[in-house]
Parts: C-alpha cells; sequence; structure tokens
C-alpha cells in the first residue's frame, strides 16, 4: 500500500473499516485482507507438492496429461531397462571407477588424519600444549591443519572430477536422455 504522505485518513466519501495489521504497517481495508493482489509476485505460487490451493481445496493439474495410464506404465519400464542397459556399459563402469580410484583413498587419508588429531588431543596434552610460536602451540596449528586439509581435499576432488569424470559422465548422461527419449516415443 501507499503511505498516506501526509493526507488525513479516512478522509473519503464513504466509511471504510479497517483492519490494522500487526507488523506495523498501513492498515488495509477489510475487503482487501483476505484477498491477494494481483501484482504480489508470489499469489500464485504454491509450495511444491502440496496441491492445494488458499481455500483448502485440491487445485487441478493445470495441464492434463495426453497419456494414458498404460502408456504412462510402459515408458517408465522401458526408461528403467535403458537405465540398466547403461548402468551395465563399459562407459559407466569406467566413471564409476575413476569415481572409487579417488574417493576411497581419499576418504581413508582424511578419516585417518581426523581420528589421529583427536586421539592426539586426547591422549596426548602435553604434545598438543608444546609452544610453536608464541601463543600458537602444537594443537592450534593442527587444528587449522584439519580445516586447510579440508579445502584442499575438497579442491582435488573437483579438480579430478573435471578432469577426470565430468566429460564422460555428461556423454552418458546424453546418451542416456537420447535413448530414453527414442523409447518415450520422443517425448520427455
Amino acid at each position: 500500500m501507499q503511505p498516506s504522505k501526509g493526507r488525513p485518513r479516512g478522509g473519503g466519501a464513504g466509511q471504510e473499516s479497517r483492519v490494522e495489521p500487526l507488523d506495523g504497517h498501513d492498515p488495509v481495508p477489510a475487503e482487501e485482507a483476505g484477498q491477494l493482489r494481483y501484482d504480489d509476485p508470489w499469489y500464485d505460487a504454491l509450495a511444491s507438492g502440496w496441491g492445494e490451493s488458499s481455500d483448502g481445496a485440491q487445485a487441478q493439474p493445470v495441464v492434463p496429461s495426453a497419456r494414458t495410464e498404460g502408456d504412462t506404465e510402459a515408458a517408465t519400464a522401458a526408461a528403467a531397462d535403458v537405465y540398466l542397459e547403461v548402468q551395465r556399459s563399459a562407459a559407466f563402469q569406467e566413471v564409476r571407477r575413476r569415481y572409487r580410484k579417488f574417493v576411497v583413498p581419499a576418504s581413508v587419508a582424511f578419516f585417518t588424519w581426523y581420528v589421529g588429531y583427536v586421539v592426539t588431543a586426547t591422549t596426548a596434552p602435553e604434545l598438543m600444549a608444546r609452544p610453536v610460536a608464541g601463543a600458537v602451540n602444537v594443537a592450534m596449528v593442527a587444528g587449522l591443519g584439519q580445516f586447510l586439509s579440508t579445502f584442499l581435499l575438497t579442491w582435488a576432488y573437483a579438480r579430478h572430477a573435471r578432469l577426470r569424470r565430468d566429460r564422460a559422465a555428461l556423454e552418458l548422461r546424453w546418451d542416456t536422455q537420447e535413448l530414453t527419449r527414442g523409447v518415450s516415443g520422443g517425448v520427455s
């Protein structure tokens, strides 16, 4: 609502009842209080998956499906076969092998480093309390090393994915979509 800019309120020809909002903004006329304005960008935005309008009634689908239930089930079964075929392919197995070749050793190394830090901090407090420079001790350096190793591992993972897996995975994705589109009759 627009501010009054010095005009007196309720100075019109007819009496309007006003609803006082709780948030401190200008009052809204009672006939507008329960309605949404069309210039409101959220007036037609439902939460994903709720499917109910503001009055509690079930919302109707905007565009009904042209397929029958049997067509949908057949297309779903055929698409499932396509995904199983792609999963069994040598290209998919190569992408998974490259993924495991990086992730398993990196996870083991990082977990070992983390557990080593925690065990050392609890079993050897005198070692962790040893000063390195001024008020900075071994525990602080090792703790900062945990953060640094997390960032380095994230960078290494992203680089490995970009250089060794992303292109092959994208090609598999496109091939899968083309096969699925062909099975379902060209309708995605």
